[in-house]
């Protein structure tokens, strides 16, 4: 059994834009950004909670720092040191992503750091499951933990059986049958990205401010 439970951050107000996009979000534009996100375990805590909501402060001030009152650009802008030295002259607060932006992006940075605190402050009994980040009511893009769904097939006799099991069955009916088994294995989706946030020590690691 898994258990889950989510809970609504307020990220701030953030100005990012996509420079090769052919639209107007070509241009400097910002949204309050907020984050929905939900913590998995198969074990609740002693109060019988997913997570103590109360232990996300720190978490939140991370957030804040990247995303509040804050201007967000790709490494790979072509106008980088532009806003670079805005930052200089102390107009912007510059954030620099070198996986990139939009909410998708986003989506990504707060899903790694969220997942890296989160294990460590429970000792690897609670994940991040998804995240879904908000630039208003109309869009918003998610990220999701890889994981194989286990799924509960009813077989030929009635029985109930999971995905693995229905697995071993189906290769020990095409062996007696003299087929070559199938590889009914379900590859696990894609993880997101390599470069997950090491731990507490190098919260923005990616980040020209935080280096």
């Amino acid at each position: 059994m898994t258990y889950t439970s989510s809970k609504v951050i307020e990220l701030g107000s953030t100005a990012f834009r996509q420079p090769n996009a052919d639209s107007h979000c070509k241009y400097l534009h910002g949204y309050q950004l907020k984050a929905e996100l939900t913590f998995g375990c198969k074990k609740l805590n002693n109060n019988n909670w997913v997570f103590d909501f109360g232990g996300l402060k720190q978490l939140k001030e991370i957030f804040n720092n990247q995303f509040d009152h804050t201007t967000v650009i790709s490494v790979l802008d072509p106008d980088l040191d532009t806003f670079k030295d805005l930052q200089d002259k102390n107009i912007i607060q510059l954030r620099i992503l070198d996986t990139g932006v939009g909410i998708e992006k986003f989506a990504e940075w707060v899903f790694k750091t969220a997942d890296t605190y989160i294990e460590e402050a429970t000792e690897g009994r609670v994940w991040v499951d998804s995240v879904t980040v908000f630039e208003h009511g109309n869009n918003f893009a998610s990220c999701h933990k890889s994981a194989k769904a286990e799924t509960t097939l009813v077989n030929e006799e009635g029985t109930k059986t999971n995905d693995a099991e229905q697995e071993e069955v189906n290769k020990d009916n095409a062996s007696e049958s003299d087929q070559t088994p199938q590889d009914t294995h379900n590859p696990r989706a894609a993880q997101v990205g390599n470069r997950v946030t090491p731990g507490k020590g190098n919260w923005f690691a990616g980040t020209t401010w935080g280096d």
